[in-house]
């Protein structure tokens, strides 16, 4: 499920530009659970402290909150989105935003997180711009989180129908329609190979998590359904064959090493 956007206006490429909803999670103990994955995968226990964090699209506030009163990590936690669907305040420092563009100084940041936001951007120049923000406030030994629906999921997270996403563009608001889900379809999931292409336009450095989220999600979360009982016993060089097909895309980026020197 995604978190919220950051550009509430913007369409497909050639599209006429639609109205962007929030489609922020507002269920708090999953942001816990989120919050917790996030500081294993960047493994922040090992970072240098205090630990001076952004969350962009902050939706209900559960990831801010989290990091900001977490009881053995200090982190000094600012929080951005364009609408404010903030649950808990508590820990963090908020800024409303208007677009992709964020409100700090080159390089202010060790940590950066993009969770579910880049597909609510907009188009691919919005997607470039919001990833050009990343890179700017990022500094050069830090590290960032990038999670995004995969277009190849078999159910769209946003709108809970299957196969939306696999259409084409001029199709899938006239199908949203039809089966009575909303007006207009207002989100960009990434397949893998584009995700990786824009990682490497606006000149960052990618590690996928796909396989490494997997095990946190099994856990941290500790989810007994047969698939995940299933999934557990799957060999990591098995799950790797299916990267493409993952529902969500998991990234750790970070600038290139010569930016570090």
């Amino acid at each position: 499920m995604s978190d919220t956007p950051s550009s509430n206006r913007g369409g497909c490429a050639g599209d006429t530009p639609v109205a962007r909803q929030p489609h922020a999670v507002l269920d708090l103990p999953s942001r816990r659970f989120k919050g917790l994955k996030i500081e294993r995968l960047l493994d922040l226990a090992n970072r240098p402290q205090p630990i001076r964090m952004l969350e962009v699209g902050t939706g209900s506030g559960g990831i801010a909150h989290y990091f900001g009163t977490h009881p053995q990590l200090r982190c000094e936690v600012d929080a951005v989105d364009i609408h404010d669907n903030r649950l808990v305040t508590e820990g963090y420092r908020y800024h409303q935003v208007q677009d992709t563009r964020l409100p700090f100084a080159d390089e202010s940041f060790d940590v950066v997180l993009s969770n579910h936001v880049i597909e609510h951007v907009g188009d691919e120049q919005a997607q470039r711009a919001h990833l050009a923000e990343l890179h700017r406030v990022l500094r050069p030994d830090g590290v960032g989180y990038l999670a995004v629906p995969n277009r190849w999921m078999l159910v769209e997270p946003h709108y809970k129908l299957a196969f939306l996403s696999w259409l084409p563009h001029a199709w899938r608001t006239p199908y949203l329609r039809a089966m009575g889900k909303g007006r207009a379809y207002d989100c960009e999931p990434l397949q893998m190979k584009q995700l990786e292409q824009l990682f490497a336009e606006a000149k960052l450095d990618c590690c996928n998590l796909c396989i490494a989220a997997l095990h946190a999600t099994f856990d941290i979360e500790r989810i007994q359904s047969p698939a995940v009982r299933l999934l557990r016993h799957v060999p990591d060089r098995a799950l790797l064959q299916l990267r493409r097909i993952i529902p969500t895309l998991i990234y750790r980026f970070s600038r290139p090493v010569s930016e570090s020197r």
